[in-house]
């Protein structure tokens, strides 16, 4: 399966950085560029699948190479500091798919990049993880090529920690986002969903526990 290429267009190389190796980890092949025109450039002889892209750039601003962008069909994603009302319309009314403000929450961040590629379809609908296959329209999983039976919430856990691979999910971020409602400090809910997932899909060396923070699939 070929992966699936991401260019960032970002000039605080730490910020650029810290996108890359966390993209980077979740199965992403990326290309960094630090100023607007080099991406201008890096897009006249080469294909993404999705664009990064920072609005406060040198030579070219991120509002300005939309336009250049725009006849590419070419998803993008705005990350820029630029929080006021009037940014956020002129990025997402430029074209854009999706507009986040900095600072950002990786796994936010990664959450929606794979909404913005399945809805142009170019994210696949199976997931790997080692010998384990989660077929997100089927909802079905396989383990050591055996069909096993996950309850949907079971299933909703695998997807999530598979997408966001190597990162640490704090136990709210996974309420909200599997059970779409607010961590209560007293609930054992996850806990006891993370050990039949470990049980059933032999994930007990690499799904760990983050102390007092959430989890982590390696």
């Amino acid at each position: 399966m070929r992966m699936l290429r991401i260019l960032i267009v970002e000039d605080e190389r730490a910020i650029s950085d810290l996108v890359r190796i966390n993209l980077t980890k979740a199965g992403y092949e990326c290309v960094c560029v630090y100023d607007g025109m080099t991406a201008a450039d890096i897009l006249e002889q080469n294909k993404f699948d999705l664009i990064i892209l920072d609005v406060m750039l040198p030579g070219l601003d991120g509002f300005e190479l939309m336009e250049y962008i725009r006849p590419m069909a070419v998803p993008v994603i705005f990350l820029t500091a630029k929080a006021s009302l009037a940014d956020r319309l002129k990025g997402l009314t430029s074209g854009a798919e999706d507009y986040i403000v900095k600072p950002f929450e990786t796994a936010e961040l990664l959450a929606r990049i794979g909404i913005v590629l399945r809805r142009y379809n170019k994210e696949s609908e199976k997931l790997g993880y080692n010998n384990i296959e989660a077929d997100v329209e089927k909802r079905s999983v396989t383990y050591d090529g055996t069909e096993t039976e996950l309850t949907p919430k079971e299933f909703d856990l695998l997807v999530l920690f598979i997408r966001n691979r190597g990162i640490t999910l704090f136990r709210e971020k996974i309420y909200e986002e599997v059970w779409g409602m607010e961590f209560r400090a007293d609930s054992r809910t996850l806990d006891l969903h993370i050990q039949r997932l470990r049980k059933k899909l032999g994930l007990e060396n690499s799904l760990k526990t983050v102390f007092k923070v959430g989890y982590r699939l390696e």
